[in-house]
C-alpha cells in the first residue's frame, strides 16, 4: 500500500446535500487530495461517508466504495484515498452506521443485521450523492468493494443502470441468469482461488453466463491467494504482490471505463 502523508488543514467546506464539515489535506503518492466525513438522506435515514476529492476543479469522474463486514475502518479509507490520488472523486459508504467490527464474531453480527434493501437504498442514495456533486462527472461513476462489499458492488451493479463500471472484489456472486442480464455496466472481478466461500468455478460460471449474455465481464483469479487477500489486515492470508497486482487491474480498469 502506498504512503499517505497527511496534514491537518482547519478549514470548513460545503458539499453538496451536507452541512459545512472539516477537511484535511492528505498527500497520496505526491498527489494532493482533500478529505471529509459528509452525510446524506437514504429515504428517513442519514447514512455517514468518506468522501475523498481530488485536487483541482474537475469535472472528474466517481467511484462508490463498500466496506468489508469489518465496517467503515481506516484501510477501507485508506483504499478509497488511494483511488482519489488516482484522480477520482470517492464516496466510502458507512452502511452500518457508524460501527466498525473489532471481532470476526462482531463483523458476522453487523453483517447479519443489515438488511439487504436498506443497504441497496444506501447505496441507490449514495450514487445520487456523486451524481449531483458539481465536480462530478454524472455519466462516469463506478463502484469497487471487498468481501461484503463485493456482493453489494455486483448488486449495486444490478440495480442502478446508470453505473459505468463496478468492481467485485471476493464478494457474493449472484446466479439469477436474470439479475446477470440486467447488468449494464462492465465489470471485473477479482478473486482467490483458495477462497472456500467462493470456489473458482462459481467464478468460472458467473463469466460465462455474463459473456454468454453479451456482458463486459473479465473475472481474475489468483491461484494462491484466499479470502481479503488484499486486506494488509488480514493476518496470514494478505498477498502483497497478488494485492498489488490486482490494485493495477482495478486503476486500470477504471480508466478505460470512466475516462
Amino acid at each position: 500500500m502506498r504512503d499517505i502523508r497527511i496534514a491537518v488543514l482547519a478549514v470548513l467546506i460545503a458539499c453538496t446535500g451536507t452541512s459545512p464539515l472539516h477537511q484535511v489535506t492528505t498527500t497520496v503518492a505526491g498527489e494532493k487530495i482533500h478529505t471529509s466525513t459528509v452525510s446524506y438522506l437514504s429515504g428517513k435515514d442519514t447514512v455517514m461517508a468518506y468522501l475523498s476529492v481530488p485536487e483541482g476543479a474537475g469535472p472528474f469522474p466517481a467511484v462508490m466504495v463498500i466496506h468489508e463486514w469489518w465496517g467503515l475502518n481506516d484501510w477501507v479509507r485508506t483504499a478509497a484515498a488511494r483511488l482519489a490520488g488516482e484522480g477520482y472523486v470517492t464516496l466510502a459508504i458507512d452502511l452500518y452506521r457508524g460501527h466498525v467490527a473489532a471481532s470476526a464474531d462482531e463483523a458476522h453480527e453487523l453483517m447479519r443485521g443489515v438488511p439487504e434493501d436498506r443497504a441497496a437504498r444506501d447505496l441507490r442514495a449514495g450514487f445520487g450523492y456523486l451524481k449531483g456533486m458539481k465536480n462530478v462527472k454524472p455519466d462516469k461513476i463506478g463502484s469497487v468493494g471487498w468481501c461484503m462489499g463485493g456482493g453489494y458492488s455486483l448488486q449495486a451493479a444490478v440495480s442502478i443502470p446508470e453505473l459505468s463500471a463496478t468492481v467485485v472484489c471476493y464478494g457474493r456472486l449472484v446466479t439469477d441468469s436474470a439479475a446477470i442480464a440486467g447488468i449494464r455496466s462492465p465489470l471485473l472481478g477479482i478473486f482467490g482461488a483458495q477462497d472456500r466461500g467462493i470456489p473458482e468455478a462459481s467464478v468460472r460460471e458467473f463469466e460465462k453466463t455474463g459473456r454468454g449474455l453479451g456482458k463486459d465481464v473479465s473475472m481474475n483469479i489468483y491461484p494462491e491467494a484466499g479470502h481479503a487477500f488484499m486486506n494488509p489486515g488480514n493476518e496470514g492470508g494478505f498477498r502483497e504482490k497478488d494485492a498489488e497486482d490486482a490494485w493495477r487491474k482495478i486503476i486500470t480498469f477504471f480508466n478505460m471505463k470512466l475516462r
